[in-house]
């Protein structure tokens, strides 16, 4: 079961990140790669700044959400160098 919440905090903070960076979703397959590598680089940022999700599952997608809208800001970047 724990499983299936992984994926969908990944569906959930891919989606964000893709509504609120500029441009579109990246279809479910899509949103859910761009939200489980968020969900590890948000992780890894916020324990560098001393943050916790505190193990909520709103805690887990705002941490996933920051972590998807780092990587989009990134790769974008990268593709119009």
């Amino acid at each position: 079961m724990s499983f299936l919440w992984f994926l969908l905090v990944g569906l959930i903070a891919g989606w964000l990140a893709g509504t609120l960076v500029k441009g579109g979703g990246f279809g479910l397959l899509g949103n859910i790669v761009i939200g489980i590598i968020g969900a590890m680089l948000g992780g890894f940022l916020f324990s560098i700044l001393g943050l916790s999700s505190s193990g909520s599952l709103i805690g887990s997608i705002v941490v996933a959400t920051v972590g998807a809208i780092v990587l989009l800001i990134i790769v974008r970047a990268l593709k119009r160098a």
